[in-house]
């Protein structure tokens, strides 16, 4: 009895600290996002204004690697056509999709490379990783293994790149499931975005909660 009631408050008192480090951490600022962003300093719009003509579409490169089944498609297919499918298909090899957006009127595409998660498929996806500005891991927030794999896929698409030429996202998956599995995997999740030096986020593709804003 005294061990239940032991265990009871150890998962009361780590609910308790989860929560006042996920209000402290600020992993996202609207500010930070500039597809979103309206208004410029007015040096900015000038330059901009005068480099009309002259400035052409950017092109920015996007890796999404991580495990079999954790989502990466419905993720994918949630941020850029906000739809879901509950029929699960695995990636053969890779997929792309691209995202189109201006910033002070510079268009932007937004190439989103999706990888196959299978170990036979790795020797063909690794090839797509280089020249990634983006890398984003995801992993299933209900399955904690698939977070112990982070690093692997971190590391080896790292590996294809320059030293410090990409940003690192870690994503958690599935966030709709229940609280209490979730809360428990972003413990450790929080941890290993602070050692991948990765902002962390924790998404539902199957509702679309906090997609938009990643």
């Amino acid at each position: 009895m005294l061990v239940g009631l032991l265990a009871e408050l150890f998962y009361h008192i780590t609910r308790f600290i989860l929560v006042a480090v996920l209000s402290c951490l600020q992993w996202y600022t609207p500010e930070a996002c500039l597809q979103f962003k309206e208004h410029f300093h007015a040096q900015v719009r000038a330059a901009c204004q005068r480099s009309t003509g002259t400035v052409g579409l950017k092109l920015s490169k996007v890796v999404v690697v991580g495990d079999l089944y954790v989502g990466k498609t419905s993720l994918i297919n949630r941020f850029c056509k906000d739809n879901f499918d509950r029929d699960y298909k695995a990636t053969i090899g890779v997929d792309f999709e691209i995202e189109r957006f201006e910033i002070v009127g510079v268009p932007y595409n937004l190439q989103i490379w999706d990888t196959a998660g299978q170990e036979k498929f790795k020797c063909i996806a690794s090839a797509y990783y280089r020249g990634a500005e983006v890398i984003i891991t995801v992993f299933d927030l209900a399955d904690i293994q698939t977070l112990d794999h982070t690093k692997q896929w971190l590391e080896d698409a790292l590996r294809e790149n320059e030293p410090d030429s990409s940003f690192i996202f870690l994503v958690g998956t599935k966030k709709d499931l229940s609280d209490a599995v979730c809360e428990r995997t972003e413990l450790d999740a929080i941890h290993f975005a602070n050692e991948m030096q990765a902002e962390y986020w924790s998404v539902s593709a199957k509702t679309g909660k906090l997609l938009q804003r990643m």
